[in-house]
């Protein structure tokens, strides 16, 4: 397995998400319910997109953290093994995701 190209793969996904963070920031502010600046349906539309960027922004963290975490075990030489059984995680598996932590039968075994 190719170590460094799926470091290079989490860093490059770490940079896009981190790129996207900022420009996301504004979204997520407070929306300004003064009814004389906008009419009721435009305060419903501004809720309702400030919550999927609030959404958005949970999931940039927690694929952040992810990825993160997928480093260090990079750095610790132990990426690549499923965190549960030990077994390889497969590269499909890890093209798909390279923060993936768990082998496809573990990962299916979760779920149920």
């Amino acid at each position: 397995m190719d170590i460094m190209h799926y470091q290079k793969l989490l860093v490059e996904k770490q940079q896009k998400l981190l790129k996207n963070e900022s420009t996301n920031d504004n979204a997520a502010d407070v929306v300004e319910l003064d009814q004389s600046k906008v009419g009721r349906l435009s305060r419903m539309d501004a809720l309702q997109a400030q919550a999927m960027s609030v959404e958005t922004k949970r999931r940039q963290k927690l694929e952040l953290t992810k990825i993160k975490s997928a480093l260090i075990r990079v750095d610790n030489n132990e990426y690549g093994n499923c965190l549960r059984c030990g077994e390889d995680i497969s590269q499909k598996r890890l093209e798909i995701d390279p923060a993936a932590t768990l082998c496809i039968t573990c990962a299916n075994q979760q779920e149920q």
